[in-house]
């Protein structure tokens, strides 16, 4: 008989693993447009998977972008990594 087998009865030995917060509430968050990668949003479209925007905020999006200010956080992120290109501001809304 083994010593190193476990005692019957101290717990289920089930993991747990973290997800990810999808926001439905009417946070700060909720009240911006977020930059998010253009790819992560057309799979999200289709699929309906959370994107995560540069400020970290994990959601589905689902509202027209434009209506909104843009999320503060996103934009100094944005504008710190410095544009590889010059089609402007605004891409990945």
């Amino acid at each position: 008989m083994s010593t190193l087998e476990p005692e019957r009865g101290t717990g289920t030995g089930t993991l747990v693993e973290p997800t990810p917060q999808v926001s439905h509430g009417d946070g700060d968050h909720e009240r911006f447009a977020h930059y998010v990668q253009k790819d992560k949003i057309m799979a999200s479209a289709l699929d309906g998977t959370p994107v995560v925007a540069l400020c970290g905020k994990v959601w589905v999006p689902g509202r027209d972008p434009k209506k909104y200010p843009v999320c503060p956080m996103c934009k100094e992120i944005y504008d710190s990594m410095g544009s590889g290109d010059d089609q402007g501001e605004g891409g990945g809304k």
